[in-house]
């Protein structure tokens, strides 16, 4: 029973807009528009204060792969607080850590045997930059400092993230202090003309990239990409064949080639690894997101043992200078481990081969609707775009979308005229049904 002093008492929503700064939000929004209180989370459900359940059809911005509050990562989190929390990983080591860079090494045939951890994808990218920059000053090449980034890419707001970053808002706010880079063309498949495919659309693009690299290559240190999907850049998809083409191009260049993974790693474009569809590997691949099921801040920079080897010395100054307070957390490497055993334990890659057709199917009507345009799928991600000509305020599209979707009983957020869905590795055909539906009936009532 509600005790009754609580009627006068201010509720969550209201405590958390005078209290709390949201990030990526013009705050000013929430007088029109909703702000939810979550109290609890099961599965691939979110329950508000009221008790209405939201399917979690972005996977709690792409992080939750096994749903909340899934018993395995819970109890892994559980029996490693039993023995250490935390401690230092300068001087100090654990056996979460070792595990899990053992595992992710193994993952990778040994091509990426190193692992160089933080606590968010932002921090991992920066490592990723700055571990290329620092190479080639160690190689004797300190010219080679700047670096390469596709239009509409998406890595990050921490300054030299922000840097590689190619997205409007964040340019016209921050533009002035960041370092200049070179931007080059995207090989986003909905640039096709009439009868081109996606992989010639990605052979203009890395044609773009080759003239660029022949000119500045003696300056460029790194070429940084999304594999396969540019998330934030409204789930921009391409075809591999732009990857298998990068690669050898910095091969004759002798450029770096990132691959931050962080929103397509760990299973989410069908293989565990984006650049697998491609077969090569790069010199430095970030993680984060999915890799601790969304439980607790984890990133980390996979690479080589070459780049490994540049900085093995017996000088201080020669090692790799950065660091994070939170650098290999136990918890946090337990609850990866815990999701790397259920990706093997219970065959998630297989079985996420028919969830995506189970998805596609629940999306059906999408592509037979005129307003829409651009369907996509890359294993576990899916979108389409809704044409500017259907969309009455396209400046409200996105936050309208939102609400109307609440009412409906899903999380999602589209990212302008893009509506996509992320959902959970643990979704039912039915609950992926209900979500299509569930989209459908919101796409109606705001285009209404």
């Amino acid at each position: 029973m509600k005790d009754i002093s609580d009627l006068n008492q201010p509720s969550l929503v209201d405590r958390s807009l005078a209290a709390v700064w949201h990030p990526c939000t013009q705050m000013k929004h929430h007088e029109s528009f909703p702000l939810v209180g979550i109290s609890k989370g099961k599965g691939a459900w979110l329950y508000d204060e009221q008790g209405n359940a939201l399917l979690d059809c972005i996977s709690s911005w792409w992080t939750n792969l096994f749903g909340h509050s899934n018993p395995q990562i819970n109890q892994a989190i559980i029996d490693q607080l039993e023995k250490i929390e935390h401690v230092m990983l300068a001087g100090f080591t654990h056996a979460p850590v070792v595990e899990l860079s053992e595992k992710l090494s193994a993952l990778t045939g040994g091509n990426l045997g190193h692992s160089f951890y933080a606590s968010d994808g932002a921090s991992a990218v920066e490592i990723a930059l700055k571990m290329s920059h620092h190479f080639w000053q160690l190689k004797g090449k300190p010219q080679k400092k700047k670096f390469v980034c596709l239009e509409n890419g998406y890595h990050g707001e921490t300054l030299g993230a922000l840097a590689v970053t190619d997205v409007a808002i964040f340019r016209e706010a921050y533009g002035s202090l960041l370092q200049d880079v070179f931007t080059v063309a995207s090989p986003d498949a909905r640039k096709a003309n009439i009868g081109e495919s996606a992989e010639q659309v990605a052979q203009h693009a890395a044609s773009e990239l080759e003239q660029l690299l022949q000119r500045e290559h003696k300056q460029i240190a790194a070429i940084i990409i999304e594999p396969l999907v540019q998330c934030a850049g409204q789930m921009a998809m391409y075809s591999p064949e732009y990857l298998r083409l990068a690669r050898d191009l910095c091969n004759r260049y002798e450029v770096h080639l990132i691959a931050d993974e962080i929103a397509v790693g760990c299973g989410r474009s069908g293989r565990f690894f984006a650049c697998e569809h491609a077969g090569i590997w790069p010199d430095f691949l970030t993680l984060s997101k999915g890799i601790s099921g969304g439980y607790l801040p984890l990133s980390l920079c996979l690479t080589s043992d070459s780049i490994y080897r540049a900085f093995y010395s017996d000088q201080t100054q020669q090692g790799f200078l950065h660091s994070h307070s939170y650098t290999g957390n136990p918890l946090a490497c337990a609850a990866a481990l815990a999701c790397l055993k259920i990706f093997k334990t219970e065959h998630v890659l297989e079985k996420n081969s028919l969830r995506s057709q189970d998805l596609a199917n629940a999306f059906t009507w999408a592509k037979a609707d005129s307003r829409i345009e651009h369907w996509r799928q890359q294993g576990m991600i899916l979108a389409f775009d809704v044409k500017t000509s259907a969309i009455k305020n396209p400046s409200l599209f996105a936050r309208e979308m939102f609400a109307n979707g609440l009412t409906q009983g899903i999380l999602i957020r589209p990212i302008g005229n893009t509506i996509y869905v992320m959902p959970p590795y643990i979704l039912s055909a039915d609950e992926t049904k209900q979500m299509g539906a569930a989209v459908q009936s919101a796409l109606e009532k705001t285009l209404a």
